[in-house]
């Protein structure tokens, strides 16, 4: 199976130039160990005109390895006091949407490559066990395969609303659709969970989502979320929170949900005091300095 993030190719477009990075600065009362998942994820490596290196100040030792879904992250002890991380990179983009397979068929849960299988069962936030009768009672009539994940994608898309100010650290898939508000990575658990409860592989996702080609007046930049769904022999990207067919997605980690890719893991007490998110035209951009704080 290849286990690249689905892209597409460049087929003569003209492709994008983006500067991508990331800062976050922390209060620390007492040195902590901490796991940061920042960088751009290893199938994309190879778009990266200048790579993305994670600094941090003050220095620390850094040591990186690969976690069990192949993500790459670095972990420190970051001292007391006021500790920031910090990426930025240059990536080059086909500058072509997400792929589009409306033909795509499901296979039967019996011919689904075994490394699949763990993306069908519940999870932290994905609780089949409390979606299974309503997801069937949703979308049995449904056409299978892509034409079912779509339809998945246009029910949570317009049953949760987006609200910045509604998000949470514990909430479920379930208490989404109950509650029907919340961030992008609550409308992604939810559309996970409901594909899982009828036989479709799907796994959580992170990383950039640019403004490329977006209307204005654009938000501020910010980490994403979306789902791959495993339809016609390879991962798909589907994203309920936009619901579209957006260009400049860069991975940066995926897993079963959102317990599996924190963008950071802090053992220990710490107060997070500034995150910042780019993702820049670069045409004409030296990439020389790293971006002031919009704070």
């Amino acid at each position: 199976m290849d286990d690249k993030a689905p892209r597409s190719d460049h087929g003569g477009a003209p492709g994008i130039r983006m500067r991508i990075g990331c800062r976050l600065k922390y209060r620390l009362t007492q040195p902590t160990p901490l796991i940061a998942m920042l960088n751009v994820h290893y199938s994309r490596f190879g778009d990266l005109e200048r790579a993305d290196y994670l600094v941090t100040s003050p220095s620390v030792p850094l040591e990186s390895y690969r976690d069990g879904f192949g993500n790459w992250c670095t972990r420190m002890v970051a001292p007391a006091g006021d500790f920031a991380l910090s990426t930025d990179g240059i990536f080059r983009d086909c500058g072509l949407p997400d792929p589009v397979a409306p033909d795509a068929t499901q296979a039967a849960v019996q011919d689904l490559p075994f490394e699949t299988l763990v993306y069908l069962l519940g999870s932290r936030y994905c609780d089949t066990d409390l979606l299974s009768e309503e997801a069937w009672r949703l979308f049995e009539n449904t056409p299978t395969g892509w034409a079912r994940v779509q339809a998945i994608c246009d029910f949570v898309h317009s049953a949760v609303s987006f609200d910045y100010m509604e998000a949470s650290a514990t909430r479920t898939a379930s208490e989404t659709l109950a509650g029907r508000k919340g961030v992008c990575r609550d409308f992604a658990h939810l559309a996970i969970a409901l594909c899982r409860c009828m036989n479709i592989p799907a796994r959580y996702c992170t990383g950039y989502l640019s403004e490329f080609g977006e209307p204005e007046p654009h938000a501020p930049d910010d980490f994403a979320a979306w789902m791959e769904v495993w339809l016609d022999g390879r991962w798909w990207v589907f994203d309920p929170r936009n619901n579209s067919r957006r260009m400049g997605r860069i991975l940066i980690a995926r897993g079963r949900d959102a317990a599996d890719v924190p963008l950071t893991q802090t053992f220990g007490p710490s107060t997070l005091t500034q995150f910042d998110v780019w993702t820049w035209d670069a045409r004409h951009d030296p990439a020389e300095t790293v971006p002031v704080s919009r704070n």
